[in-house]
């Protein structure tokens, strides 16, 4: 008896270990759903209706955030004077009303202004226009005249930081995403069509 019931104990032992493993697992794999489902919902709100990733003003909180914080005042816009920031129709979706940039109808030129007129604190301000970090210049080396072999660096004349931002090497042009404020001046006077350089939303 006494061995038997030390085999029950063992066994009881077993069968909770079990229970307590199968468990565990479940738990770990809701968590894991979550953390891809939350993952998934962060993505949809940065990448906005139709998978749209827009660019925003100077100072944009992370997206998620951005959205919850932007009261769609449109004071932003008002105070651009290069009328870069426009506010998203409602074919946006959740967005519907907040501010975005379109770098080839008019780039930002990094005047801060957007920042300081913004009283929900969707845009926090920046020390100064070398730390903006709206999204990053991409140049597609097929298009690009330089890179083709003809002889043009209108993209480096027109960056407010050259040889920070766009450096020009054997000719051709190269954007160092470190540095750059992604305030589309380069992609505005790019002469491809369509344009050669392309800003990616750094959110």
């Amino acid at each position: 008896m006494p061995s038997r019931r030390g085999g029950w104990a063992v066994s009881a032992g077993k069968q909770t270990d079990r229970r307590g493993f199968f468990r565990e697992g479940f738990r770990s794999l809701l968590r894991a759903f979550a953390e891809t489902a939350q993952a998934a919902a962060d993505e949809a709100a940065v990448r906005g209706a139709g998978g749209v990733r827009w660019l925003r003003p100077p100072g944009a909180l992370p997206e998620a955030a951005f959205l919850l914080t932007c009261t769609r005042c449109g004071d932003c816009a008002r105070a651009c004077p290069a009328g870069a920031i426009r506010l998203l129709p409602e074919s946006a979706g959740a967005a519907v009303g907040t501010p975005f940039i379109d770098p080839l109808m008019q780039p930002c030129d990094l005047c801060g202004r957007c920042m300081g007129a913004c009283g929900p604190g969707a845009l926090v301000p920046v020390a100064e226009p070398r730390q903006v970090r709206m999204g990053v210049a991409v140049i597609d080396p097929a298009r690009c005249w330089a890179v083709q072999g003809s002889i043009c660096d209108l993209c480096w004349q027109r960056c407010p930081f050259p040889d920070e931002a766009i450096r020009m090497v054997d000719g051709k042009p190269q954007v160092q995403p470190e540095q750059c404020t992604g305030c589309g001046q380069c992609a505005y006077v790019c002469v491809s069509t369509p344009p050669a350089i392309t800003i990616q939303p750094r959110s």
